[in-house]
């Protein structure tokens, strides 16, 4: 074999496709280079181990772990499957990596880990140095006994030492520790090591695997996982700062001897936005506020006045934010409030200058900050030393530290502020507040991480427009390529149909909705199985729900088990599955064969424009450019850049994805339906300002067929009998 392509070794199965090929050996020049990689590959283009196969072999020529990360569930069983078939035809070690909170036997949080963790080690390093000493003690007996004055002597000397230990082990008998990770520590493991890279564990087996031995799993992994060739875990490990900094070391690897594989990589974006949110609610700030009463610091003092101050302050702000009646709606789900302002500091800013009175609210937040950390280091020792049963999270440290942050960064480009509003008691209590920082622009946190990385793969079915998700993610110069659909065009076809322009104001509208209802229950008729329909929301879906009359109908609600859901619809043959686009079943989730023959995207599912996404697309309009000045190549700023790159980019790779749900295998077949006016031609003449079909790559624009809604079950019908799809006659137009 090639050096070029000697990581064909890491491709488990006979040949790659040549498509496949060539990406592999453009990921590993790129990886060489210390490149980052934009990949986009329509489904089935082999992507994952496309990406894998290159990245292990770099991997292992130059001492470095990959880590491929995701944020879909089925997508993390999918990786651990590809691996253990690379594991059965190549050897590695690989860890399937989850959160602390499904691994625990004992259930108990974060915090209160770390001190039984540490309190248990303590205890173990107690008993080690006990047994030393005692061993020390029966060979100076041995010694003195054969003669040795001296060796007498020694041996009173570590008899003292020997009582002074036996005190400190029974001061443990009142301290809290954690049986199973002090079997990590007591006991062999080396079966349990040997069973975990006999193939690759799912994070179940791990924890089943560990309860049988008594082990901590979690903590095995944490101590198990140092240079391992392949981690797959979720977005946090890699996009919250804290923790991947702690998972790097877990690895025993700098950032720069790590490269990241991200699948769905359009969705590190809304995930980085996730990661950077800062909160900060009114039972907290209360709480600290209690914790300072109970203090005789001289610090307290001027810690209740700033934080008493910022707390008023908060009241005050979601109070004079609320419009007429508008209070008495607030439900058990956070509700947004509107407080920043043009031109000058927020409503909740204000409200606290102009309440603060004190010789300088900086200098009483740096006094809050201090004694919480010193609080909170009082809560550890007391947990440890068993004079608490509870390991306390300091109220303080964290209203202050966040308080801190809000007076410093709320106005900075970039940073929104909100207040949102909620009842407790699940929506009947009182209403409370909570303080938000809000990172509009990813960049500010996913462009530390490309630069530490050795590099990086973003792979997903809905990359493009490439330049977009370079400047959103702030990567520099990556290398892109791109895959369409490798499957045959024939067993494929895609009606952009020329119905009504969906726009929100006209979905009441009557007549509109009854030709929706025609062409929907048309595709389902003639359908060879089942049909799956995206709507731009969950009330639109349940509308049509209760209007179509064709096909056994299933309705996916909000809050709802969508996996089972998605089961009973695959077990059908004639189903029709009404969901939104913003839902679970859009993406990441696999409609396989028979699962499901067409899938229809009603209207343009522009996400809801709420105070966040005009904020976004404000400081998107501050920071990116678009546009080609009168055909020179140079780029200029336009209006539009904050709506191009906040709107109508991840609404079109939503349609995408979902149009994606459907030919999924080269014997797959189907049809995807985008049902309103603004995909098709037309459009683009008649409607410049609203049509969308220019956002779609330029090859699946050119399979788009447009057709009149009343024509759309021709071709189905004509579509389906050229792939002799029905089972007996078709139906009848």
């Amino acid at each position: 074999m090639s050096k070029t392509a000697s990581y064909l070794r890491f491709f488990p199965y006979d040949q790659p496709y040549d498509h496949q090929q060539e990406a592999m050996g453009t990921i590993y020049d790129a990886l060489a280079d210390g490149s980052d990689i934009l990949f986009e590959g329509a489904t089935g283009t082999g992507k994952t181990l496309a990406s894998l196969a290159p990245a292990l072999e770099y991997a292992r020529e130059t001492n470095k772990t990959v880590v491929i990360t995701t944020n879909v569930h089925q997508q993390m069983r999918q990786f651990r499957r590809d691996a253990s078939a690379i594991n059965d035809q190549e050897s590695i070690r690989a860890i399937v990596f989850r959160g602390k909170a499904s691994m625990c036997h004992i259930d108990v949080g974060f915090e209160e880990c770390q001190a039984l963790r540490d309190t248990t080690r303590d205890l173990v390093d107690t008993e080690q140095d006990l047994a030393d000493l005692e061993r020390q003690q029966r060979d100076l007996l041995d010694e003195s006994q054969a003669g040795d004055g001296g060796a007498a002597e020694a041996r009173g000397a570590v008899m003292d030492e020997l009582d002074g230990v036996q005190d400190d082990l029974a001061e443990f008998e009142d301290k809290a520790t954690c049986d199973h990770y002090y079997q990590n520590l007591t006991a062999d493991t080396d079966d349990f090591f040997a069973w975990l890279y006999d193939d690759v564990r799912t994070p179940d087996d791990i924890y089943e695997r560990a309860g049988q031995y008594g082990f901590c799993g979690y903590e095995l992994l944490k101590e198990g996982v140092e240079g391992v060739d392949l981690v797959v875990c979720n977005y946090h490990h890699l996009l919250d700062p804290m923790i991947r900094q702690q998972f790097f070391r877990w690895l025993g690897r700098d950032p720069e001897d790590v490269i990241a594989i991200f699948d769905e990589a359009h969705n590190v974006e809304d995930a980085a936005r996730d990661h950077a949110r800062r909160t900060l609610t009114e039972n907290t700030l209360e709480s600290a506020l209690d914790e300072l009463t109970e203090s005789d610091d001289a610090r307290a003092d001027p810690a209740y006045n700033v934080l008493g101050t910022f707390l008023e302050a908060l009241r005050e702000a979601y109070d004079d934010a609320f419009a007429f009646g508008e209070r008495e709606q607030v439900g058990e789900n956070w509700h947004d409030l509107a407080v920043a302002n043009d031109d000058r500091r927020d409503d909740l800013t204000l409200a606290f200058l102009q309440r603060y009175t004190g010789p300088g609210f900086s200098e009483e937040l740096d006094h809050a900050v201090e004694l919480g950390r010193d609080l909170d280091s009082e809560y550890e020792e007391e947990y440890k030393s068993g004079d608490a049963t509870v390991r306390k999270e300091c109220q303080t440290l964290q209203a202050a530290t966040f308080v801190q942050s809000w007076l410093d960064e709320g106005d900075e480009m970039g940073t929104y502020p909100v207040v949102s509003v909620r009842r407790d008691d699940d929506g009947a209590g009182d209403v409370y507040g909570r303080a938000e920082l809000y990172t509009c622009i990813p960049e500010q946190v996913t462009r530390d991480l490309f630069s530490e990385l050795h590099a990086s793969v973003l792979m997903s079915a809905t990359l493009r427009p490439f330049e977009v998700t370079e400047d959103v993610l702030g990567l520099d110069s990556p290398e892109t390529m791109a895959y369409g659909a490798q499957f045959p065009e024939e067993r494929r076809r895609t009606y952009a149909v020329d119905g009504p322009a969906l726009f929100a104001s006209k979905r009441d509208d009557r007549g509109i909705q009854e030709t929706i209802t025609d062409t929907i229950e048309d595709a389902v008729r003639f359908t060879p199985g089942n049909t799956l329909v995206f709507f731009p929301s969950y009330s639109e879906a349940e509308r049509y729900y209760e209007r179509v009359y064709a096909g056994t109908s299933y309705l996916d609600e909000p809050g709802t088990a969508a996996n089972d859901l998605r089961k009973q619809f695959a077990a059908d043959d004639d189903g029709v599955l009404f969901t939104s686009l913003w839902g679970t079943l859009g993406e990441g989730v696999s409609f396989d064969g028979d699962d499901a023959r067409t899938v229809i995207v009603v209207g343009v599912p522009y996400p809801h424009l709420d105070d966040r996404m005009e904020a976004v697309q404000a400081a998107y309009d501050e920071v990116f450019e678009v546009g080609d000045e009168e055909g020179t190549g140079q780029t200029v700023q336009t209006e539009d850049a904050g709506w191009h790159y906040a709107v109508e980019i991840p609404t079109v790779r939503k349609t995408r994805q979902a149009m994606g749900r459907v030919v999924r295998s080269p014997e797959d077949f189907g049809a995807r339906i985008l049902l309103d006016a603004r995909y098709t031609e037309r459009a683009e003449i008649e409607m410049e300002q609203y049509a969308v079909r220019g956002a779609f790559p330029t090859e699946e624009r050119a399979e788009m067929v447009d057709v009149q809604p009343e024509k759309l079950k021709f071709g189905l019908l004509n579509f389906y009998q050229d792939v002799d799809a029905y089972d007996g006659d078709p139906p009848t137009p």
